[in-house]
């Protein structure tokens, strides 16, 4: 394992690459500061931890890291995060791995562990909210899941809005570019719609485009979100393989919300109703039933 050529390279891309050009100027001399420390560790697992740990403590950034992998990160794959566990798909059932109806007509719908990309989950989310689309109210439990692409998102929220609507904006400081994501005008399958009652439960651990789709139905007042404050992570990433092992994950845009104008890096998305994760879909559940006036 040659770690000063790792050390190297991930200083290299973390300057090209992070969203914030002047913390990744003292990240760079960090990490050169710190070349021998570095030198301790025997694995890339113990590297990935140490690295790790001085990435994040400029300005906390939990989606900055030098990612350890079990199975190797393939040659020349620059995209290693966009990669996604087909097992784990399958294992969650397309990415929804619970639905079912609870008293008083109202639907529970998990999604997790990821908001995988549109590609391979358009069939089971249409599947799940042409189902739902026949409920009185609708919670949607992301307290397991852990991040997710922003197109999937988009593609989540349009069943649950009557008309295309403005989510989110990503601010690209490589070309200084704005990327706009909307909900879409025509969905498959059927909408749940913009007036019935809708709960999204979170978790200390709901995190990255979880969070997103937590943060954009709440800012458009179109949920009402049960549980704990989520992991606080909006920067979208790349991935980068830096050793067969080794990736180095680097943030290269900011999410800007057209409603608050900012995101929830750092600071994560507060529950309306704040309760112990393990508590929230009882919580979700009796109040649903109150808007329904059955309580």
């Amino acid at each position: 394992m040659d770690i000063p050529s790792i050390i190297s390279t991930t200083r290299e891309l973390v300057v090209e690459h992070y969203v914030f050009a002047e913390v990744a100027a003292e990240l760079d001399a960090l990490l050169a500061a710190r070349v021998d420390h570095y030198a301790t560790a025997t694995t890339p697992e113990e590297l990935s931890a140490l690295v790790t740990a001085d990435l994040q403590t400029v300005n906390g950034d939990r989606h900055l890291r030098l990612k350890h992998h079990v199975d190797a990160v393939s040659e020349g794959d620059d995209e290693a995060t966009n990669r996604r566990d087909n097992r784990e798909f399958d294992e969650s059932m397309g990415g929804v791995p619970l639905l079912c109806g609870l008293d008083g007509g109202v639907a529970h719908l998990e999604l997790a562990p990821l908001l995988f990309p549109v590609g391979m989950v358009a069939e089971s989310i249409t599947a799940a909210f042409t189902l739902v689309a026949h409920a009185s109210a609708l919670i949607i439990d992301l307290r397991r899941n852990h991040g997710g692409d922003p197109h999937t998102v988009a593609f989540v929220c349009s069943y649950l809005l009557d008309e295309p609507t403005h989510l989110n904006t990503f601010h690209t400081r490589e070309d200084e570019s704005y990327q706009q994501f909307w909900s879409l005008p025509h969905v498959p399958g059927t909408r749940f719609g913009g007036t019935r009652p809708v709960y999204v439960l979170t978790s200390g651990t709901t995190f990255s485009g979880a969070e997103e789709l937590a943060y954009d139905l709440q800012q458009l007042g179109r949920a009402t979100i049960v549980g704990e404050t989520t992991g606080g992570g909006a920067h979208p990433r790349r991935g980068f393989a830096v050793h067969p092992h080794l990736e180095a994950t680097i943030p290269t845009a900011r999410a800007i919300n057209p409603v608050s104008g900012t995101n929830w890096e750092l600071v994560g998305v507060v529950p309306d109703i704040a309760v112990p994760a393990d508590e929230a879909l009882d919580r979700a559940h009796r109040e649903a039933l109150t808007a329904l006036g059955q309580s």
